[in-house]
């Protein structure tokens, strides 16, 4: 089955005063449709800093990563974005949704970046708020609604185009524990039923165990788990 990312060798330095730091240092990963991965390890191990370069947020000091066969470091950056608008859906800790929006503008956003006429993005947007459970939200704005309900909205905003990859970085870490089990079961189930691989950075490991494969971020290498 075709990779959706392929990273090979990839490595990635930060400049501290007069000293580069070296957060990554050589790693290889791949994921293919329909594929879980998670993502282990200690704080500062240079996981968020995988998902950036992974999902073309940042540019790695070597090495290559693919993403739907295109090489990220040879894309502008007008053909990153449209690479990401059409391969790849992000997720985080922290919802990051537009304060000014409601939940209905919020998802359909992406759509309309993509040139969707409004009248076919809310259509879509508002299929997608029935997914998550929140059809009786959409004219509500972020600051109107619970975490859960935000990081719910945010997972339909991240898949509304219908990704290839959903990127997620300790998606439930912000939630009690009840919101980020029905967060879990709404990424899997979205995952089974679109496709849509998977890539989740957790600190949880019972998040971890739900996927197929676990990954280990230590000293700047990925290992997989024995």
């Amino acid at each position: 089955m075709a990779a959706v990312i392929e990273a090979s060798a990839v490595r990635k330095a930060f400049r501290q005063g007069k000293l580069d730091v070296e957060v990554l240092k050589g790693v290889d990963f791949s994921v293919a449709a329909g594929e879980s991965h998670a993502i282990l390890g200690a704080s500062g191990a240079g996981k968020s800093t995988l998902m950036h370069l992974l999902g073309g947020l940042d540019h790695a000091s070597g090495g290559e990563i693919r993403v739907a066969g295109s090489p990220l470091a040879q894309l502008s950056e007008a053909d990153l974005g449209r690479l990401r608008n059409r391969h790849l859906g992000f997720i985080y800790q922290f919802h990051h949704l537009l304060p000014e929006f409601s939940a209905l503008e919020n998802i359909a956003m992406p759509l309309l970046i993509r040139r969707e006429s409004r009248r076919v993005a809310g259509i879509v947007a508002q299929d997608w708020l029935l997914r998550v459970g929140l059809e009786q939200r959409a004219a509500h704005k972020p600051g109107e609604m619970s975490g859960g309900e935000r990081q719910r909205v945010a997972l339909a905003r991240a898949l509304v185009t219908r990704p290839d990859c959903l990127l997620a970085d300790e998606p439930t870490g912000n939630l009690d524990q009840h919101t980020a089990a029905q967060m879990l079961e709404l990424m899997l189930g979205l995952n089974r039923e679109l496709n849509t691989a998977l890539v989740v950075v957790t600190h949880d490991l019972a998040i971890a165990a739900r996927m197929q494969y676990r990954w280990h971020m230590l000293d700047g290498v990925l290992r997989p788990e024995s």
